[in-house]
């Protein structure tokens, strides 16, 4: 084990360096042999190493997202070439050099954190062995051998006999409780990440093998935590149990915040989003601007929730422009689900049911004032201005024009049978 360690002596040190460091600081308020001072440490640890690796966290969801946009069409070659592996893997590999993305990508950060773990896993080894290792000397060793989480020393596992927990200072069953808790806590946390990431940041109208994968790996990881955990270390497991809840912690912000399109995440965020920019008439910040902005780009290629937003700002009477900002507009048009833009017309109203009382006195109201207006037309004198416009000369001096007599019987003539219809030649006379 020592010569493994002084090969990978090169990572040891540094992070025992480390963890000096922030025990040196944590000792002064704590006391340097608590459980505390090294519990903090080994967290302050985690933490600087996750910060650390932001940036490779950032380039982990470019490329997970990436690969969520290419599974349509590694689908589509996986169908294409089933009966031929070779060609598949090879038109999996031109996929992947065309849209420039890595699949290892989205494995970077746990790739890049490996030997900072192993490098702990050797240290806190080291510590329960009573073994120096990197920068810890012998009165620091002692210090940590003190140092109790709970009851359960640092270096002490779930595996451990009795003898050598009680070399440590502690029972058994303080070690037991502590570890199973601390085990249980890690599994549960990884878990529930992978979950919140299969349900709420998942693209819904794409189903694929992929999703399949992942909703698998939802179950394995735990259950994997679950049984390598119990050969770990308490000081692993704080290290392991702080990684999971900075990983869960910061999935959600990246989940609430920059979500994946077509995802029930992004349907909650762009509605948020809508109130705060119809409230403000603006968008207030670079992310949302950058949101507008992308979602402006696709044009016809929005998504059910992409086209709801800028549906909800046309109504309020807001334009989403190319720069990712908001501008006052008519609402002129909105777009269906096929994207197709539409004139948007007002709903025309129904009119208020009357009840039958209410129609009864309206319809009295109106005989009423229909008799009041003959009344007064009856009543109101004629006057040279009632008179008709056309002059007096042009009218006829008989009276009003006789009405044109009307067939007898009062029904109009009817051709008789065989006889055409219309004017009549006159017969020529008969040849006698």
């Amino acid at each position: 084990m020592d010569t493994i360690a002084s090969l990978f002596s090169f990572i040891t040190t540094p992070v025992s360096w480390v963890i000096v460091q922030f025990h040196s600081v944590y000792g002064k308020v704590f006391g340097p042999d608590t459980g505390w001072a090294w519990g903090l440490s080994i967290v302050s640890l985690v933490i600087l190493i996750r910060i650390c690796l932001i940036p490779l966290f950032v380039k982990q969801i470019k490329a997970t997202r990436a690969m969520q946009t290419l599974q349509p069409e590694m689908k589509k070659i996986q169908e294409r070439y089933k009966n031929d592996k070779q060609r598949q893997s090879e038109e999996m590999m031109k996929l992947y050099k065309e849209s420039g993305t890595n699949p290892l990508s989205s494995c970077l950060p746990i790739l890049a954190q490996s030997p900072f773990f192993f490098a702990l896993y050797h240290v806190l080894n080291g510590i329960a062995t009573g073994s120096t290792i990197g920068v810890i000397n012998d009165s620091l060793l002692a210090s940590a051998r003190k140092a109790h989480i709970f009851g359960a020393p640092l270096a002490a596992k779930f595996t451990d006999g009795s003898s050598k927990v009680e070399a440590l200072g502690a029972t058994l069953t303080d070690v037991r409780v502590v570890t199973a808790i601390m085990i249980v806590m890690m599994s549960a946390s990884q878990f529930y990440t992978q979950r919140q990431l299969m349900t709420k940041n998942v693209d819904t109208t794409v189903k694929t093998p992929f999703m399949q994968q992942q909703k698998m790996l939802m179950y394995v990881f735990p259950v994997m935590f679950a049984i390598f955990g119990i050969n770990f270390p308490v000081g692993v497991l704080v290290y392991w149990l702080t990684t999971n809840v900075w990983t869960m912690g910061q999935q959600m912000y990246v989940i609430r915040n920059n979500p994946t399109p077509g995802s029930k995440a992004q349907a909650a965020y762009l509605e948020r989003l809508t109130k705060h920019v119809t409230h403000h008439e603006k968008t207030r910040s670079r992310g949302e601007r950058a949101i507008v902005k992308a979602i402006v780009a696709k044009g016809r290629d929005r998504n059910e929730f992409e086209r709801k937003f800028i549906n909800s700002l046309t109504k309020a009477g807001l334009v989403a422009q190319a720069d990712g900002n908001v501008a006052k507009g008519e609402a002129t048009a909105v777009e269906t689900e096929d994207g197709t833009p539409t004139t948007a017309t007002p709903r025309r109203q129904q009119p208020k049911r009357q009840t039958k009382a209410q129609r009864q006195s309206a319809a009295a109201k109106a005989a009423d004032d229909s008799a009041e207006n003959a009344a007064d037309d009856a009543d109101e004198p004629k006057t040279s201005l009632s008179k008709s416009d056309e002059p007096e000369d042009a009218k006829p001096a008989t009276a009003a024009k006789k009405p044109t007599p009307k067939p007898a019987g009062g029904t109009r003539s009817k051709a008789q049978s065989g006889q055409r219809k219309g004017p009549q030649r006159p017969k020529s006379p008969s040849k006698k």
